[in-house]
């Protein structure tokens, strides 16, 4: 049975992606909203407040963590673009996820995700040096563009996976 933490597999933390690979990613950005979107459409409150799987977080949990997620994406890019190897923040994504805002209407974070990786692509389509460095201080190294693009291209299939597998699941 596949682990529903992971339904792609753990996380890829490649320090440089081919060509290809970075196309791929490029153009997972670019489409997550859409696909995420798509991956909720037509759900109901109680639905989207069923967990993905046992003691996770809801659907709707999902669907906000990944603004949160991406949003401070989008500012390691900048930082990672603007700076000499900044240490980012991070962030306690469990605890975010208990917040308020986490009970909001889905669409919220679906409206800003376009709206985001809309700005997030724009920045990454016009990068020439992703190996600019940048430091994660939770992992303890110092990783590229091309890491956190590989990352955050995995993040967002991740999360889709989760919403798309509870409904096959359920029969959603």
């Amino acid at each position: 049975m596949t682990d529903l933490r992971y339904p792609l597999g753990p996380m890829p933390t490649p320090l440089s992606l081919t060509p290809p690979e970075r196309q791929d990613a490029l153009d997972a950005i670019r489409v997550l909203p859409a696909e995420l979107r798509a991956a909720v459409q037509g759900l109901d409150d109680p639905q989207l407040d069923t967990p993905y799987r046992e003691g996770g977080w809801t659907l709707r949990q999902v669907v906000h963590h990944v603004a949160d997620s991406h949003m401070n994406a989008y500012v390691r890019v900048k930082l990672a673009l603007t700076e000499e190897n900044p240490t980012v923040k991070p962030y306690e994504e469990q605890l975010w996820a208990e917040l308020p805002d986490s009970r909001l209407p889905v669409d919220l974070s679906l409206e800003l995700l376009e709206r985001l990786h809309t700005r997030l692509s724009a920045v990454l389509e016009d990068v020439t040096d992703f190996a600019r460095p940048w430091t994660h201080p939770a992992q303890g190294r110092t990783l590229t563009l091309d890491t956190l693009l590989g990352m955050y291209a995995w993040h967002g299939r991740h999360h889709v996976a989760h919403v798309t597998g509870l409904r096959g699941r359920r029969g959603w």
